[in-house]
């Protein structure tokens, strides 16, 4: 059996030309980086702007397992499986980061026979995304010790600064850093720390931007840091986001690549969804909706991260409305929710799935509350026995929902056509309603309770000290009429990752709050989440490796 990065090694990719021209876009406007990746000119959104959108589907999951689900598989799959019906379908996914590339997670361009290629590109510097963000970011901190260490003109409580530096790699050691130690040169000492890249607010503020006026004026408004006074101080105010925006210029502009069926897609953008918004951007979703009359994206881990961000951050800045939602499971990862441990998901277990299988049910009812019509699409695996299957069609058959069960990894495009029209018929005659789960100007503890009560299922809320004093900051700024973006564990419907299925009895925990002003939400913290993930004992980094001719052996 080839692994996923031989399948692509093998893959007959066209030129980029060729790939732009099956979207009409013409050549000047792209801009080629190599022979297969490209970005996409700003003039395209000048000439598209005046064509008719066209339906944009998300596909999502239920709670990730060590089973797996493949969640960017079904959606590379399904672009290719529309292509096989006779649709003009694209899709818009987000970029990896090099964190979960190297440490246990994995990339972000599929697998199996649907992948996104050249997937060695895609999964390592790509067209350097990454890098501008990870260099815009470190600017601002860079800036803002400066001033400190020339005089202070700002009156800059170093004790308060809000803004850390980031760098795209799982590094636990640098989550609580010193710097500005030794001799006077050396700046004005102080506890800092690093985030990874993906939960930058630089990496949220690309994402949601709709140009490059809005990108700088987001830029602004980022929140760095207190005065001694207890003033904030604002990017504005350190005079670098000129700057900023010069080095974030072309990572603005979305990525265009191909299948392994060479059908277009966009590449855009890479906020996680246990610590951030989890989307792809703004600006190539739209885009997307513009050059094809059905756009495939995604949002992280479960729909109760990713997609109801999505629904409620993404959607909601802008102004998009979802057509459907394909939510993606296996049966082998149900039955580890009802129970049964990683090495015993192979054999039948009927009643198991009986169990775990209120954990898709769950998620459908979830995605109901949004308006939005589901297709369920079940990764099918030779181990699934026609008892099990039956048990999940029985189950969706009962909550009014389509199920298809698909063979994308094995077939790609082929193993998906049923999928494809059963999602393109619920398009059809099942019109979305689509509509937030809350009104953003609500007050803070209640919207926090909303998602805590209606997708978590909690039974209420707990707030730290620590939590009611960020509270007050922030409503002390007038700036509480923002969505609400909830990191918290992606493994469970609680913020205790070990509570599988459908948990009950719990409630929420907040630890901590802070505004993302630039980005426009306010990120709750809940659990032990952290923003710089720390290596596994055994990386994924150790069985990467690179022949004398270039050639790339490992990456999954």
């Amino acid at each position: 059996m080839l692994s996923d990065i031989e399948i692509a090694q093998q893959a007959k990719m066209k030129r980029i030309g060729e790939i732009a021209a099956k979207l009409g876009i013409s050549e000047e406007d792209y801009e080629p980086y190599g022979h297969y990746k490209a970005k996409l000119s700003e003039s395209l959104y000048t000439k598209t702007k005046d064509k008719p959108d066209g339906k944009l589907i998300l596909v999502t999951a239920i709670n990730p397992t060590p089973a797996g689900e493949g969640k960017t598989t079904i959606s590379v799959g399904l672009e290719e499986s529309m292509s096989k019906i006779g649709k003009k379908a694209i899709l818009a996914l987000r970029e990896p980061s090099l964190g979960p590339v190297f440490g246990i997670k994995g990339g972000a361009a599929g697998g199996g026979y649907a992948q996104v290629v050249p997937m060695e590109d895609i999964n390592l510097h790509f067209t350097g995304d990454m890098h501008a963000i990870t260099a815009a970011n470190n600017l601002l901190c860079a800036i803002a010790d400066n001033s400190m260490h020339q005089g202070n003109p700002l009156n800059i409580d170093q004790r308060r600064i809000l803004f850390k530096r980031c760098l795209d790699m799982n590094d636990r050691a640098l989550r609580e850093v010193i710097v500005g130690l030794g001799s006077k040169v050396n700046g004005i000492p102080r506890e800092d720390g690093f985030q990874i890249t993906v939960a930058s607010e630089i990496m949220a503020i690309l994402c949601l931007s709709s140009d490059l006026a809005d990108l700088k004026a987001r830029l602004e408004r980022i929140l760095v840091a207190y005065t001694y006074d207890n003033k904030p101080v604002y990017a504005k105010d350190l005079g670098c986001c000129g700057a900023m925006t010069a080095l974030l210029r072309d990572a603005l502009k979305p990525n265009l690549v191909q299948t392994l069926e060479n059908n277009p897609a966009l590449i855009h953008g890479g906020p996680f969804a246990n610590i951030a918004h989890g989307c792809n951007s703004v600006r190539a979703t739209k885009l997307a909706l513009k050059l094809a009359d059905f756009v495939i994206t995604e949002a992280g881990f479960g729909s109760d991260l990713g997609a109801e961000k999505f629904f409620d951050i993404k959607c909601r800045f802008a102004g998009l409305k979802p057509s459907c939602v394909v939510l993606v499971a296996t049966i082998r990862a149900l039955k580890y929710n009802g129970g049964i441990p990683k090495t015993e998901l192979t054999a039948e277990n009927v009643e198991a799935l009986e169990k775990g299988i209120v954990n898709l049910k769950t998620h459908i009812e979830n995605m109901q509350k949004f308006g939005v019509p589901v297709v369920v699409a079940i990764n099918r695996f030779a181990s699934d026995t026609d008892a099990e299957i039956a048990v999940v069609k029985r189950v969706c058959g009962e909550m009014g929902v389509e199920v298809s069960l698909a063979e994308i990894f094995a077939k790609g495009g082929e193993g998906g056509t049923d999928l494809a029209e059963k999602v393109v018929s619920t398009i059809e005659n099942k019109p979305s309603q689509y509509k937030p789960l809350y009104d953003e100007k609500l007050p803070v503890k209640e919207k926090i309770e909303t998602l805590a009560r209606e997708i978590y299922r909690a039974d209420g809320v707990v707030y730290t000290a620590q939590a009611e004093k960020a509270l007050k900051e922030i409503e002390a700024l007038g700036r509480t009429d923002v969505p609400i973006c909830v990191a918290k564990t992606q493994y469970s419907l609680s913020d205790d990752p070990a509570k599988l299925g459908k948990p009950e009895g719990f409630k929420i925990t907040v630890r901590d709050m802070r505004l993302s002003s630039g980005a426009g939400f306010i990120v709750v913290y809940t659990g032990d989440i952290m923003t710089m993930p720390g290596l596994p004992k055994v990386p994924a980094a150790f069985n990467i490796d690179c022949d004398n001719e270039g050639n790339i052996t490992g990456l999954f």
